[in-house]
């Protein structure tokens, strides 16, 4: 997911400040990890160079300067591009997860270890997103926790079938 686009996105519902925009993401993306402001920050940056956004108003009430973007006709023309894309299928197979089981693998290191300890993570962030989920009411937050977890359930299968490869070949399982 491009942060770039989902910034835009929210911009196209009227200017916003690189403060509200951090937290509208966050709000969207309740099972993913919380936008730090410099990519915020960065990616305004690079999206204002490219023409996508413009600065607003800037005001200074006695604080910080807050500078307030919009989304400009190009940025909303590059958001309905990018919005009539589709995403390829699959291609998951270089994740971090994979490389670091395969490198402990390939390493005679305790990739069963490892992939103990991982499926202990999944399943405690699992829990978290389940009791997330009930309390969540918005719609589109909702179903981005259900992918968080469905993504989850398949990175679970995926533990317990390399699990089974990794004692199966004699690693420390």
């Amino acid at each position: 997911m491009s942060v770039q686009h989902v910034l835009m996105g929210v911009l196209a519902e009227g200017p916003a400040h690189g403060y509200d925009l951090k937290r509208a993401y966050d709000e969207r993306f309740p099972g993913a990890k919380a936008l730090a402001y410099g990519q915020v920050y960065s990616a305004l940056s690079r999206l204002q160079q490219d023409g996508l956004v413009e600065v607003a108003e800037t005001l200074q009430d006695g604080g910080p300067e807050r500078t307030t973007y919009a989304l400009t006709a190009e940025g909303r023309k590059a958001l309905d591009a990018w919005l009539a894309e589709t995403e390829p299928a699959g291609g998951y197979a270089a994740v971090d997860l994979v490389r670091k089981a395969t490198t402990a693998l390939r390493l005679g290191a305790d990739a069963g270890g490892f992939l103990r300890r991982q499926r202990a993570v999944h399943l405690a962030r699992m829990r978290d997103l389940v009791q997330q989920q009930q309390q969540v009411r918005d719609a589109g937050a909702r179903i981005a926790i259900d992918h968080t977890i469905y993504h989850l359930d398949a990175d679970l299968k995926w533990l317990e079938t390399a699990a089974a490869r990794v004692a199966t070949k004699g690693d420390k399982a």
